[in-house]
């Protein structure tokens, strides 16, 4: 459980990213936007790093939740898979800055620990979806003629393109409503 003004370092530091993209995280501008010193910051988090990764285990843990919440739905796939979908676009749409985080494998491959954090909750987003479509080919409601490996792929990719272009344009279009376009043409795909 993070004390408060451990929250209140991770919500600066996401309203940082937000304002000046993941480059303008440093202890400095931290420092400086919530008013303490810098060895202030430190007693905290031992680094930057240290405060990325535990944005990144926020997300991670959402990403679980879900993943329970699916393990345990009986609604057919299409309708998880939507859910997720929805979940997934609202949670971007409330916080974009989480977009350049989620999205930073090319800043942080070199940086071990968040390279293996963003691969976790890949990994866990991709199996979770993978489930839901193996059930859904089971019951018959989704196509079975294209493995759920390629099948997730296309939804997660989707997804991630649709993001990362929303984010790149600075938000210049709705993102629930492109969204939903989105989501009912992936749905076309995958159902059965």
């Amino acid at each position: 459980m993070l004390s408060k003004r451990q929250q209140e370092i991770i919500e600066t530091s996401i309203e940082l990213i937000a304002e000046k993209g993941i480059q303008g995280l440093t202890i400095k501008n931290l420092s400086r936007a919530i008013g303490i010193s810098e060895p202030g910051i430190y007693r905290h988090f031992e680094s930057k790093t240290e405060i990325l990764v535990t944005i990144l285990n926020n997300f991670r843990d959402m990403a679980a939740m879900l993943s329970g919440l699916m393990q345990h739905s009986e609604d057919s796939a299409i309708n998880n898979i939507s859910f997720m979908f929805n979940k997934m676009v609202e949670t971007f749409v409330e916080t974009p800055s989480l977009v350049a985080v989620i999205f930073s494998e090319e800043i942080f491959k070199n940086e071990e620990i968040l390279n293996n954090k963003i691969v976790e909750i890949l990994n866990l987003n991709e199996q979770t979806i993978e489930k839901i479509l193996t059930k859904g080919q089971k019951q018959g409601n989704v196509r079975d003629d294209i493995d759920e490996k390629s099948l997730a792929l296309l939804v997660m990719g989707s997804l991630r393109l649709m993001v990362k272009r929303w984010d790149l344009n600075k938000h210049n279009f709705n993102l629930q409503d492109e969204g939903a376009k989105l989501l009912e043409a992936i749905k076309t795909l995958i159902s059965k």
